[in-house]
This record gives C-alpha cells, structure tokens and sequence, in this order.
C-alpha cells in the first residue's frame, strides 16, 4: 500500500483591507463569528470571576478583552451601508442577445 501525501497547508494570502461590499455568505459567516465571540467573551469572564488564582484570573480577563476585540471589530465591518455600496458597482448587461 502507498500512502497519499497530504498537500502542505497552504494559507490563502490575507486581505490588506475588507471587501468594500459583503455578501449574504459572508454576513452568515461573520453572524456566526460574532456569536462565537461574544459567547468566548462571555465565557471568560464567568470563569475569570470564579477563579481563585489571580494569574489564571488575569489570564482569562486578558482572552476575555481579546475576544470583545474581535467581536468589535467584526462588528464594525458589518455596520457599511451595504445597499448604497452595491449600487454603486457595475451591473453585468442583462440585455444580451441569446447564443443560436
């Protein structure tokens, strides 16, 4: 038997800046995000009051406040005035002539 080499993980290169217009799969993608990180959030700050051991606590309130980052920042970008964004790129023509 001949094992199949997984492919490297090749990582898509990062975007310099976020689309100026987000799609109705992006917006589902980061509505799920913005859960996740709020509940991280949440999470963190439950266990942080809990916790006796005051490194463990710093900790936790430090991953608490990163992912309140997150969630404001992915936030931010779902706050564009989506409609007007749209309007303002070109349509492809929808008056074609239909192939014979």
């Amino acid at each position: 038997m001949q094992q199949q080499q997984q492919p490297v993980n090749q990582q898509q290169p990062l975007m310099p800046r976020p689309p100026q217009v987000i799609t109705s799969k992006d917006l589902a993608y980061l509505t799920d995000q913005l859960s996740w990180q709020l509940t991280a959030t949440k999470k963190c700050h439950h266990f942080a009051q809990e916790c006796i051991d005051s490194e463990i606590k710093a900790a936790l309130d430090q991953a608490g406040k990163m992912h309140m980052r997150h969630y404001q920042m992915l936030l931010r970008h779902c706050q564009h005035n989506n409609t007007q964004v749209m309007q303002s790129i070109p349509q492809p023509s929808q008056h074609q002539q239909p192939m014979q």
